[in-house]
């Protein structure tokens, strides 16, 4: 699948420390590969129809949702925040 991140997604991941970004950015590649790969732990939000999230590590999420083949990414930071407005 292609990937494309919204401005959202890209001034949180800035925000990130050095080790998330590593590990965000392998997931990412994963996400992209096989989205049901079982590291990532995709489920669709609730209350949100459309949108997805995944794990980065324990702490971490990202959002995203699918369009065609498209995996748009639309935030990324800690469980609590990335959750809170996907």
């Amino acid at each position: 699948m292609q990937l494309k991140a919204y401005k959202k997604f890209l001034k949180f991941y800035k925000k990130l420390p050095d080790t998330i970004k590593t590990k965000t950015d392998r997931q990412i590649k994963l996400l992209a590969d096989n989205f049901r790969h079982p590291s990532l732990q995709c489920k669709k939000m609730q209350g949100k129809e459309e949108i997805w999230e995944a794990r980065i590590d324990l702490q971490y999420r990202v959002t995203f949702e699918i369009i065609g083949d498209t995996i748009f990414l639309r935030t990324v930071g800690n469980h609590e925040d990335a959750l809170k407005s996907p």
